[in-house]
């Protein structure tokens, strides 16, 4: 398949210029129905951390891990938790190096995404989860979360905590509108 660039936003170009895959969280703010809830994904190389929000987009929930096996596969789970949950778009973390620049693993996510949206309909967009991890471990650790439950469930949670950040900037651009 062919992709383009138009509006700042890769496009298949046979859904006349209907950007899948937005860069900048605005323009994916813009194209986003109301009332409808979202998801948050954490890609690794093992694993996919999902996270949903509420329809009101104001919360961000863990929701559960995919054991990572092939594209297709993968896919098929994670179009299986979007259609059952309704969600309107798509908030991949973004795994920027911690000076901003962006190495192999935002090259994988930039990958996945691009797969992802000719299989999917609705928007997707990026947002930088520099320490997400880290931030979702240290709250695991103050929940008194044993080792083995924390393997378990820090890749949805370190989902839920990129997914809390886009809803909060989406609500900040909301109330500038």
């Amino acid at each position: 398949m062919r992709w383009t660039l138009c509006a700042k936003a890769l496009v298949q170009p046979d859904l006349c210029c209907k950007p899948l895959i937005y860069e900048d969280i605005s323009e994916f703010a813009s194209v986003l129905p109301p009332m409808r809830a979202i998801a948050g994904l954490d890609l690794g190389t093992k694993t996919i951390g999902v996270a949903v929000s509420d329809g009101l987009r104001s919360v961000a929930t863990p929701l559960e891990t995919i054991k990572r096996k092939k594209f297709g596969l993968d896919a098929e789970a994670l179009l299986a938790i979007l259609a059952k949950r309704d969600i309107a778009g798509l908030v991949l973390g973004l795994p920027r190096n911690m000076d901003g620049t962006e190495g192999p693993r935002c090259q994988s996510t930039r990958a996945f995404a691009r797969n992802f949206a000719a299989l999917w309909d609705r928007p997707i967009t990026f947002w930088d989860e520099r320490l997400s991890t880290v931030a979702a471990e240290r709250a695991l650790l103050e929940a008194d979360t044993t080792r083995k439950r924390r393997a378990e469930v820090i890749d949805h949670v370190a989902a839920s905590y990129i997914l809390q950040g886009a809803l909060d900037r989406l609500r900040h651009i909301q109330a500038d509108a």
